[in-house]
């Protein structure tokens, strides 16, 4: 079982930059970052490979986002600058056994950390 704990959102004005964490022993797992805004689905917003080989990046967030692991430490980073309102949600981290970095096949899911874009 693997178990993945968010950390680092929080309050932030539009144009500001955030990074969060994901603490997990993932090291051989792809792990990617998702959102949930309020009454919304939850959507995929960046993964990385295994070894941080492939990278992949939603549309909405290429550009400003950047995501990486440092696997010593146990953590998957999301760093994310020139933040807008509409980046506004609960960002989740999770992990999943294959090296596709595509947004399907995760199979262990944090349990969330809000971020929160003012005007």
């Amino acid at each position: 079982q693997v178990q993945l704990v968010e950390s680092g959102g929080g309050l932030v004005q539009a144009g500001g930059s955030l990074r969060l964490s994901c603490a997990a022993s993932v090291s051989t797992y792809t792990v990617g970052w998702f959102r949930q805004a309020p009454g919304k689905e939850r959507v995929f917003v960046a993964a990385i490979s295994s070894r941080g080989g492939y990278r992949n990046y939603a549309d909405s967030v290429k550009g400003r986002f950047t995501i990486s692991r440092e696997d010593a430490k146990n953590t998957v980073y999301l760093q994310m600058s020139s933040l807008k309102p509409e980046d506004t949600a609960v960002y989740y981290c999770a992990a999943k056994y294959q090296t596709s970095t595509t947004p399907t096949g995760y199979l262990y899911w944090g349990q969330g950390t809000q971020v929160t874009v003012s005007t």
